[in-house]
């Protein structure tokens, strides 16, 4: 079963502390989480409701170098049928995680599907 709630909304942006610190204040945001690649900070996920803000690097999966980028991830009880799901419909899944599945869309939007929980 696939629900269709908001499970995180991705964002690419050049410095994630300092947009962190933008949304944080400007929003009240907390903040989850941090990663770290090599001693730089490659995310800040903040809380948005039920849902995550993710201010990323980079993306998964591989998307425009330049210009506005974003992932629409949903929520999924069941990664093994949502990957039947879209088989049946010849969609291709793109990448994956432990816990998410990756596809475009007709119009190329890069969507997502994960089980992962963050609470």
């Amino acid at each position: 079963m696939i629900r269709t709630s908001l499970h995180h909304l991705a964002l690419r942006v050049m410095d994630p502390v300092r947009s962190a610190r933008f949304y944080a204040a400007l929003l009240d945001l907390p903040e989850l989480r941090r990663h770290e690649d090599a001693g730089s900070v490659r995310a800040v996920w903040l809380g948005l409701g039920d849902a995550v803000l993710m201010l990323e690097r980079a993306l998964r999966p591989p998307g425009p170098a330049e210009g506005s980028a974003h992932v629409l991830v949903l929520a999924c009880d069941d990664l093994a049928g949502a990957a039947a799901r879209l088989a049946a419909a010849d969609v291709e899944v793109v990448d994956r995680t432990q816990f998410t599945l990756y596809f475009h869309d007709p119009d190329g939007h890069r969507v997502g599907l994960s089980t992962y929980r963050f609470r």
